[in-house]
């Protein structure tokens, strides 16, 4: 990436990078809700229940039998503290920190996996947000996790997305809060499935999407009938998402 010295840039010349990244088959190569109930022992309860609830409805629900069984949240700590994070996304992150681009998850997992798994691996403070559903250990010592677009919350009403949350519309408020002394600002997004094609639409003609090879996302574009605006980089695992994000860096802050 670009020396050191190149970082005053981003700010000296009013350009913001904002790097989006997705969380689970993205950042971490497994699924996060996948990796705790196969690890737990979740796996025959949660198939029986798969079909009755919405999916954070099921993962809270996991989370109650899990409590019922006498594990602790630090058991779960423990659980997500195995959670193997390739090398090279960790270094892409740390890079991409140390020379000032802005970092947020934006994810459909929820805030207690996504923060205790960058904790363990030491690039939690690399990342400004984290833009998921949100969780709470309750007073009975149970980690509970709700969805991010709640009751109380309107439905976001996009039909790509799930009710549960709309990547797109998250997005969009950031590009429409971008303060007005900011004379450019340039997204690169990552991510790998469904729910990250609607952000993708989102972005402008100076954007990047960074899709994974072969998964949902990536599909979604080759098939779009809706033109997208962003360069397309596609990438297969964390050597070439670095290469790519390396690249992408250094003429965006020069």
């Amino acid at each position: 990436m670009a020396p050191a010295d190149q970082v005053s840039l981003v700010t000296g010349n009013k350009k913001r990078l904002l790097i989006i990244w997705d969380f689970d088959r993205t950042i971490m190569d497994d699924d996060s809700d996948r990796w705790v109930v196969v690890q737990m022992g979740l796996t025959h309860l949660f198939k029986h229940l798969r079909q009755t609830l919405p999916w954070n409805s099921l993962m809270d629900r996991m989370m109650e039998e899990l409590h019922s069984q006498g594990k602790t949240v630090e058991d779960i700590v423990n659980c997500l503290n195995r959670v193997p994070l390739h090398p090279q996304i960790v270094s892409a992150i740390k890079s991409a920190h140390g020379q000032g681009c802005d970092l947020k998850v934006l994810s459909d997992a929820n805030q207690f996996f996504i923060e205790t798994i960058l904790k363990n691996h030491g690039i939690y403070d690399c990342f400004s947000e984290i833009i998921t559903n949100p969780t709470v250990v309750d007073k009975e010592g149970r980690l509970r996790i709700f969805p991010y677009h709640g009751s109380e919350m309107p439905p976001h009403g996009c039909d790509l997305c799930s009710l549960n949350l709309c990547k797109g519309l998250v997005v969009k408020q950031m590009q429409d809060s971008t303060s007005e002394d900011v004379k450019k600002q340039v997204i690169i997004y990552i991510g790998d499935g469904k729910g990250d094609f609607c952000p993708t639409l989102k972005l402008g003609i100076e954007d990047h999407v960074m899709p994974r090879k072969d998964f949902r996302l990536h599909n979604l574009i080759l098939k779009s009938s809706v033109p997208i605006k962003a360069e397309v980089h596609e990438w297969s695992d964390g050597e070439e998402l670095n290469k790519i994000l390396f690249r992408l860096i250094d003429p965006l802050e020069a």
